[in-house]
């Protein structure tokens, strides 16, 4: 028997190809102390959003990288999930500060990240003079 919902939960889809996450490589890049996030709209808003987690190697051990994930995953089940718009595709990519960042400071800098707006304009590439 379905319980009824009394909130409404933005239901997130997951990337889970080496391809689909390539592809939001070309998208805009947010930095931060404790994660990048890559954002690719895929100008199809009839779609939900996906996201997908990683960590390098560089950043720890198997079981150090994985607390990452599952902190970066809680938090956009908790807070990111109703900032991301629809159509769009993110990849969080952990930094070792996740592990020792307050588990309030990590959701809040997640949801400010995904919220951002994009930005607009020509890229550094195209700006670089003698280039």
């Amino acid at each position: 028997m379905a319980r009824p919902d009394t909130k409404t939960e933005t239901v997130v889809g997951r990337l889970k190809t080496r391809p689909q996450f390539l592809a939001v490589q070309k998208g805009e890049r947010r930095k931060g102390p404790l994660f990048l996030l890559e954002v690719l709209d895929r100008r199809d808003p009839s779609s939900g959003p996906r996201v997908g987690f990683t960590v390098t190697k560089r950043q720890g051990n198997a079981v150090e990288r994985n607390r990452m994930r599952r902190r970066l995953k809680e938090a956009v089940r908790l807070k990111g999930a109703f900032a991301m718009q629809p159509g769009c595709d993110y990849v969080v990519v952990g930094r070792r500060e996740v592990l020792d960042a307050p588990f309030a400071m990590l959701a809040d800098e997640l949801e400010s990240r995904i919220s951002k707006s994009p930005r607009t304009g020509r890229s550094r590439k195209a700006s670089a003079p003698g280039r």
